[in-house]
């Protein structure tokens, strides 16, 4: 394994430590490696050292090339210096992806607290956006402005184009509020973003990895599944990324959005809701509508369900839902 430090701005003090895996040779079946950009926290005061290697070695194991950025913090915390820092490192790691082995489209970013507030920034404002982001007890609504008065909050920034999310934190948690993360899902909820979330029923703030080498736990007020979250976040990466195969990634089993309401073509998996609102997508409704002959009607099924899931319910044929699948896939994605 290669490991390197390299300086990105040498006046904020900014670097990129590089964990770089071999490929081929004894990994034959293995030409290249999905990335992770580690963003420790410290309330932009710092870069906390036990949300960096401590991070980094799981994910190694796990095939990953890692990356961890030390970014501008203290006097040079500044909006937007943060997240031109990140900008900054994810385009030297998609620039330099055939020399390091990596992925371009397979690189996420894992953020704890501030770190997690940078994360979510990247996610959804960043010009360089990760393919997926991991968020750890992350200050992502105004909450932010206690350790950084001129970060923005990154729950008013989700939208459409927000990248998958897998965000963890503690019921109790004493310094950064339960809301942060609960508000930050519901936005992705609106927008129909791929997240999964585990909110333990206890635990301090910081636990990182939660590991006894980083965390005490002499202390009785930690959930003793709060470990869970590095492999659960492994395997949730996984299934948005593929798993290794023989030569190359295996197809994702997560799409980014959970329904097709955001693609540039409508389709069967649109929400009913959706696609009602699209004139010719609507007339293909009525007609299967007039075909059902009193068994029930399509758009009489809740508005958030897809168009598919409802025709499996009411037993539709599968080549007559792949038929009207093609005719969707003719109508351009307009409302």
């Amino acid at each position: 394994m290669r490991s390197e430090i390299i300086t990105l701005n040498k006046s904020r003090n900014v670097t990129l430590t590089i964990y770089l895996q071999s490929v081929g040779g004894e990994f034959s079946y293995v030409p290249k490696r999905p990335a992770i950009l580690i963003l420790p926290g410290g309330g932009y005061q710092f870069c906390s050292d036990r949300e960096a290697d401590p991070v980094a070695m799981p994910y190694l194991k796990a095939g990953y090339q890692v990356f961890i950025l030390r970014y501008s913090v203290q006097a040079h915390n500044q909006w937007p210096n943060p997240l031109e820092d990140y900008e900054q490192a994810m385009c030297l790691i998609r620039a330099k992806a055939k020399e390091w082995n990596v992925y371009e489209d397979k690189v996420a970013v894992i953020g704890f607290s501030a770190g997690g507030h940078l994360a979510a920034a990247a996610a959804t404002m960043a010009e360089n956006k990760p393919n997926a982001a991991i968020l750890g007890y992350g200050v992502m609504g105004k909450d932010v402005k206690g350790c950084n008065a001129s970060a923005p909050d990154t729950v008013d920034a989700v939208d459409q184009y927000t990248c998958p999310c897998f965000i963890f934190s503690t019921r109790d948690d004493g310094l950064v509020h339960i809301d942060n993360s609960l508000d930050f899902m519901k936005a992705l909820s609106k927008y129909q973003i791929a997240f999964e979330s585990h909110i333990y029923a206890f635990g301090p703030h910081g636990f990182s990895t939660c590991d006894a080498s980083v965390q005490n736990h002499n202390n009785r007020d930690i959930c003793s599944r709060i470990p869970n979250w590095v492999e659960d976040s492994i395997g949730w990466l996984q299934d948005m990324f593929g798993g290794f195969g023989e030569g190359k990634l295996n197809e994702a089993v997560c799409k980014p959005h959970v329904t097709d309401n955001y693609k540039a073509f409508l389709s069967v998996d649109c929400t009913i809701g959706h696609l009602l609102m699209n004139a010719a997508a609507r007339a293909i409704l009525t007609y299967l509508r007039e075909q059902s002959q009193g068994s029930g009607t399509v758009d009489d099924m809740v508005q958030n369900m897809t168009l598919r899931e409802a025709m499996h319910w009411q037993g539709v044929k599968e080549e007559i839902i792949v038929g009207v699948n093609e005719q969707l896939g003719r109508i351009e994605n307009r409302i």
